[in-house]
């Protein structure tokens, strides 16, 4: 079982910066896959971005890509995801989420809400 809590989430103007930070419990957290993943009010939950066990590979989504960096720390059984150049449709709640298998995402987090101001 792992247990995921996410912190960082505020309000924010636009074009500012948050880093969120995901926190998980569990002595497995190093082989584990992380993710970030965002749900803006009457929208479906959508991809932000992935990182792989090692940190080595990165993945984001297109509306991200180059504003956002996902990152880790394996020691401190944490993931990060830095948020800048945030703009108004980066208002949702945001959570993480661990791939065991690498593949499909089993647990989650309760969710930070991040909120972009105009």
């Amino acid at each position: 079982q792992v247990q995921l809590v996410e912190s960082g989430g505020g309000l924010v103007q636009a074009g500012g910066s948050l880093r969120l930070s995901c926190a998980a419990s569990g002595r497995t957290f190093s082989s584990y896959a992380m993710g970030w993943f965002r749900q803006a009010p009457g929208k479906e939950r959508e991809f932000v971005a992935a990182i792989s066990w090692s940190g080595g590979s990165t993945y984001y989504a297109d509306s991200v890509k180059g504003r956002f960096t996902i990152s880790r720390d394996n020691a401190k059984n944490t993931v990060y995801l830095q948020m800048n150049s945030l703009k108004p449709e980066d208002t949702a709640v945001y959570y993480c989420a661990a791939a065991p298998s690498g593949h499909e995402y089993d647990y989650w987090g309760q969710g930070t809400q991040v909120t972009v101001s105009s």
